[in-house]
């Protein structure tokens, strides 16, 4: 029964021309797992839960006595799931786009194409079902694509560009970093690099920063903004802070490693969107760094030191 399950599975995917790297036991287990598909359940029964990586690797570990080890997430998510968005099987947040990517709540549902799809096996409707799907399969991920497009956070940088952050409040405050802190507190500076939940790099002027002296790994782990003070040769370095990851003693140390390779004067600032948030950390925060809140613009919080707004040696 649980092979006959993982059988039928592999089948629909062949079925809709899914690539040869997703014929496998992996993606039918992940397929089985998306429409909660237990050994007893009925392909008609194909259900629409949202479900994130490590819960599918746990059901089908319960369900199917297939297990995973917990560094699988990863193949998962690129080899498996990616594919299957492209294909339109699956959307991402697909009951809540905006929903930010590093929500706890985000993750990965069947698409309504990708339901009738399942639905229909094994009935008399099913090549219907599969001509319908394949030859709606090539709009849907460019559809899809744009639906989640029109959540993007936008944010404006200087010479006129506008990059796209993925949805969410910690987008929301990296986009006033750029475009009001920088400007009230840094007038002129160059942009150097700006991160995002997503897809990790929302803009990297890696050049400019290499010209400073300094030559980070961009998987590594960069501040959220890191803008260059041209007029006074600072490096600002940027913690956007909503729920976690504000400047405290270990993150301060972490920076000065990061990019002690230059002479360049290192500034430490701490990003929150109002002084409620601000509050949660406040025990945290190290010394000699500033404090901006996006409520109250103009104003900075320094804790500590000689001078205000400035690099501490």
């Amino acid at each position: 029964m649980l092979h006959d399950k993982r059988a039928a599975a592999r089948e629909i995917l062949a079925q809709i021309d899914m690539p040869r790297g997703q014929l496998n036991d992996r993606s039918a287990w992940t397929l089985l797992a998306l429409g909660d598909l237990t050994p007893d359940r009925q392909w008609s029964d194909t259900a629409t839960p949202v479900v994130g990586i490590t819960p599918v690797i746990e059901w089908i570990a319960t369900n199917y006595d297939h297990r995973y080890a917990p560094n699988t997430r990863e193949t998962i998510r690129r080899q498996t799931m990616h594919q299957f968005i492209e294909a339109g099987l699956v959307v991402y947040n697909g009951d809540a786009p905006g929903r930010a990517v590093n929500s706890p709540k985000a993750g990965y549902q069947l698409s309504s194409e990708g339901v009738s799809l399942l639905r229909a096996y094994g009935t008399l409707g099913w090549r219907d079902a599969v001509e319908e799907f394949l030859l709606a399969k090539p709009g849907l991920a460019a559809r899809y694509a744009a639906e989640r497009q029109l959540e993007m956070v936008p944010v404006n940088i200087p010479g006129g560009q506008t990059i796209a952050l993925s949805p969410g409040a910690h987008s929301e405050l990296i986009r006033n970093i750029v475009e009001t802190f920088a400007a009230t507190h840094t007038p002129g500076a160059q942009l150097i690099y700006v991160g995002d939940t997503g897809d990790k790099v929302g803009f990297f002027d890696e050049g400019a920063l290499a010209g400073l002296g300094v030559s980070v790994d961009r998987h590594g782990k960069l501040p959220d903004v890191v803008l260059h003070d041209v007029r006074r040769n600072w490096l600002v370095l940027v913690e956007s802070v909503t729920s976690h990851g504000p400047v405290d003693g270990k993150r301060h140390d972490e920076l000065r490693k990061l990019f002690g390779q230059s002479n360049i004067g290192l500034v430490f600032v701490s990003a929150f969107p109002t002084r409620a948030v601000m509050a949660r950390y406040l025990n945290e925060l190290a010394w000699e760094t500033e404090v901006w809140v996006a409520a109250a613009p103009t104003h900075l919080i320094h804790f500590n030191g000689d001078r205000f707004l400035g690099p501490h040696n």
